[in-house]
């Protein structure tokens, strides 16, 4: 007996490789390979969990989460990124992960493919085969912006969903409006959803935040997916969402049931303080990484043999180092002999190859002695 061929067909994250790699090593290493703020919760979101301990909210919610907090979400969706969800279009999730699982799990039928421009993020390509479905890499030309013709070129009669990551993980890239609104139009003639992954969103640079859902006149089509973990700093707390049309909703909903039934309910209390409360920590968390991605993107321009476009958004570089052709040798390599430890660039589709993914969530003395170790290795 052994696993099934979905299971078998699906490949560990290289990011977690790396992790793993890193905590059996000893020595002072400087860690940029995950993406994780480095940060504290809010204290009001903690406070908020602690409070709903102690007044026993710790059974099950509904599945598709407080009704309170789904509100709070829509209301945060509309305030932040122009989106007209009503809280019956929002499903509470176990992190922005079981999100994505849910929607491709609600969309793509078996055999289905599932487009992916990249590099992208690892489980994309998971997510995928666990719905029996087709992961369709989509190579990006340097420096990675959204090419919609590419993207379009390859939507058929197989396409069942079309999967968009701005700011993007691994490039910290953008993508342009126009080009998301072809796509998305684009997907709608093939019958195809978009799911619109923005857990990022709120960490855009350059410009205002802006949701993928409200470029084109007909959304219906489109599945947004977002999460506290990024935006404040609550990766553990595992609380994210999907916002759709209602009956997707439903659907999604019923697989929740047979999965992790609801949200830890203090965890989605934290969320809701979270969203409601205050967001100067939030103002205060967006300001550093800015700096950071300011300092990191000159570091790079500077450094001799390396290419990497200017971040966007996120809190990434993605960097192409001259003269390496095996990421993951290179990012092991990194972790032994230089003391820094990246992400693989192959761990993102055959389009990172040879590349390496920093992530910025660290202090600025940390991504100094990290930068200037990368800088002696190479």
């Amino acid at each position: 007996m052994r696993p099934t061929t979905r299971v078998r067909r699906c490949d560990r994250s290289s990011i977690r490789v790396l992790f793993d790699l890193a905590e059996r090593t000893d020595g002072d290493l400087v860690r940029l390979e995950v993406g994780e703020p480095d940060f504290d919760t809010p204290e009001h979101a903690k406070e908020a969990a602690i409070a709903a301990i102690d007044d026993g909210a710790t059974n099950y919610t509904s599945n598709a989460g407080l009704a309170a907090l789904r509100t709070a979400i829509a209301d945060t969706l509309a305030r932040e990124y122009d989106h007209a969800y009503d809280s019956d279009d929002v499903l509470v999730t176990t992190g922005g992960m079981e999100a994505l699982h849910l929607a491709c799990l609600s969309v793509l039928e078996p055999g289905d493919d599932l487009l992916i421009p990249s590099p992208g993020w690892p489980n994309y390509w998971t997510q995928a085969r666990l719905a029996d479905a087709t992961p369709v890499e989509i190579p990006m030309p340097f420096p990675y912006d959204l090419d919609a013709d590419r993207v379009i070129d390859q939507m058929g009669p197989d396409t069942g969903a079309v999967m968009l990551c701005s700011p993007s993980n691994p490039t910290g890239r953008v993508f342009e409006n126009d080009a998301v609104a072809r796509v998305i139009d684009a997907a709608r003639e093939h019958d195809a959803y978009v799911i619109a992954d923005e857990v990022y969103a709120s960490l855009t640079y350059d410009r205002d935040p802006v949701g993928m859902a409200t470029l084109v006149g007909d959304s219906a089509h489109i599945i947004t997916v977002g999460s506290c973990s990024k935006s404040h700093a609550m990766t553990g707390w595992r609380v994210g969402w999907l916002a759709t049309e209602s009956d997707v909703i439903d659907e999604a909903t019923k697989i929740r049931e047979s999965t992790t039934a609801s949200t830890p309910t203090p965890s989605q209390h934290a969320a809701l303080a979270a969203l409601d409360g205050s967001q100067e920590p939030v103002r205060e968390m967006q300001t550093a990484f800015a700096d950071r991605r300011d300092y990191v993107a000159d570091r790079l321009a500077d450094m001799t043999g390396v290419t990497a476009p200017r971040s966007q958004g996120a809190f990434y570089a993605f960097l192409d180092p001259d003269g390496y052709d095996d990421s993951m040798a290179l990012a092991k390599e990194l972790v032994t002999d230089a003391g820094v430890v990246l992400a693989p660039g192959s761990g993102f589709g055959d389009a990172g190859a040879g590349k390496l993914r920093l992530s910025f969530a660290n202090s600025l003395d940390r991504l100094e002695t990290g930068l200037d170790r990368l800088d002696a290795f190479l």
